[in-house]
């Protein structure tokens, strides 16, 4: 499995710690951007990348994302055939985000997060396999149905 990473400048100092973090967990890492924080970056180009990158694949490929809120990168990702991004803001809501919706992609508030918890996070959501329970699959292939 590869871990896309995209962050615009507000999460551009976290997105660079989760380089390190996940080299530490022998985790195979692309990161898509932005390469320098700037201040002038959009969020939806980074956002857009891993996107695009998990949606080749989306059984086998995840994405990280980080922006201020978490709420404009997550809005990118959903717009991508297979993508399934979650606004995570805790550790429960990360556990729940991969056993329930299956997950592909998690979008991170680097606002709202220390790094110490993001990384807790990422650690959750990454080793959290999908529950397979028949309601969660039926309520995944109804969202496929709307997806076309």
């Amino acid at each position: 499995m590869i871990i896309f990473l995209g962050a615009d400048h507000r999460g551009f100092k976290l997105k660079e710690s989760f380089k390190a973090h996940l080299a530490e967990r022998r985790v195979q890492v692309e990161d898509l951007g932005n390469a320098v924080e700037d201040p002038d970056d959009d969020y939806v180009d980074f956002a857009a990348k891993v996107a695009a990158k998990v949606s080749e694949n989306p059984n086998e490929m995840r994405g990280i994302l980080i922006c201020g809120s978490g709420h404009g990168v997550d809005m990118v990702a959903n717009k991508f055939k297979g993508v399934k991004s979650a606004l995570v803001f805790n550790e429960a809501v990360a556990r729940q985000s991969r056993e329930h919706e299956d997950a592909n992609v998690l979008s991170l508030p680097s606002d709202w997060l220390s790094e110490e918890d993001a990384k807790k996070i990422v650690d959750i959501w990454l080793a959290t396999p999908f529950s397979g329970e028949e309601r969660h699959a039926r309520r995944l292939n109804k969202i496929k149905e709307i997806e076309g």
